[in-house]
């Protein structure tokens, strides 16, 4: 098969996954030179654009899951299990809009999820009482996320990071994190790191048990499945001892060596995010060269920095 027509598959079969939800940036045009929470000299754009978030979005979703609460809100009202495109499609327009959007199309992100958090509310197993809302809560919803995005890019992603960028990536996710009422917010690489690693409410839940199986196994399409499973070994190999533990999961020998190649053959396949793309049109800023493989978004969703 020519690589201009393999690339093309591999395009759509990813756009397809994240293509049950409308895309966020549509209307971004009108907001000319609006650079949003972040900007073009940001780290969070490439970190975010890069091909790595694919690990990072699973990686995220396995952190949030050992926390009881957390996994009971999400088991309790989330219908990832019925419509898990949709959940991805919708988690993945938030992560876009907040990254690359104009503070209008950030406001309006923030405000969707606010809205539907309101109502999440119950208790969990060990009958500690939960809201979606809550401070504490929101915050190991956003730091594992932040978390998760620089350690999937710490290591798999398409350069190395310095010790200033990775604290400049965590500091600038505290802008969203904010938003969103969550605190605490660590403003460090190392703090977030061990914020996450430590925090005295994490444990072993039905409703963790309940995301695993499905995060181990979800149903996608037959062709994405292998690289699927590659992705999400190697969000396992980055997990810290302590998540690896209460999540019972093993790390599978060459584990990370299958997901570097994986994610280098994605990023040569699909380049770097069409919504960064998008948003360095939008402010007339220079577009790096070599980065990009897709055209600007035309009312179709991002296929990288997705969750």
């Amino acid at each position: 098969m020519p690589l201009n027509a393999l690339r093309s598959r591999i395009i759509g079969a990813t756009t397809g996954l994240f293509a049950h939800a409308p895309y966020p940036l549509d209307s971004t045009g009108r907001y000319r030179n609006d650079p949003g929470l972040f900007g073009p000299q940001s780290v969070s754009w490439p970190v975010i654009g890069d091909a790595a978030a694919f690990v990072g979005g699973i990686r995220a979703l396995l952190v949030q899951a050992a926390h009881p609460e957390v996994a009971a809100g999400v088991f309790d009202h989330s219908r990832y299990r019925e419509d898990p495109l949709g959940r991805l499609s919708r988690t993945s327009a938030y992560v876009t809009a907040t990254a690359y959007g104009a503070i209008p199309e950030v406001e309006r992100a923030i405000n969707i999820v606010r809205r539907a958090h309101r109502p999440i509310q119950g208790e969990s197993h060990r009958g500690i009482e939960y809201s979606a809302s809550a401070a504490p809560l929101a915050a190991w919803v956003h730091n594992a996320l932040t978390d998760s995005f620089l350690a999937a890019y710490r290591h798999f992603g398409a350069r190395p990071l310095t010790q200033n960028e990775a604290d400049r990536f965590v500091a600038e996710q505290t802008r969203v994190g904010a938003l969103m009422g969550a605190a605490p917010l660590p403003d460090t690489e190392a703090s977030l790191a061990e914020w996450v690693d430590e925090l005295p409410e994490l444990g072993r839940s039905p409703g963790m048990a309940e995301a695993i199986t499905f995060l181990r196994s979800p149903p996608l399409p037959g062709p994405v499945r292998p690289a699927y499973r590659v992705l999400f070994e190697a969000a396992v190999v980055t997990l810290p001892p302590r998540i690896l533990s209460i999540l019972d999961l093993p790390v599978r020998p060459g584990a990370r060596r299958a997901g570097l190649a994986s994610v280098q053959f994605l990023r040569w396949a699909l380049g770097s995010s069409p919504s960064w793309l998008l948003a360095l049109d939008r402010i007339g800023a220079p577009i790096p060269e070599g980065l990009f493989r897709q055209p600007l978004p035309s009312g179709k969703p991002s296929v990288i920095g997705s969750v």
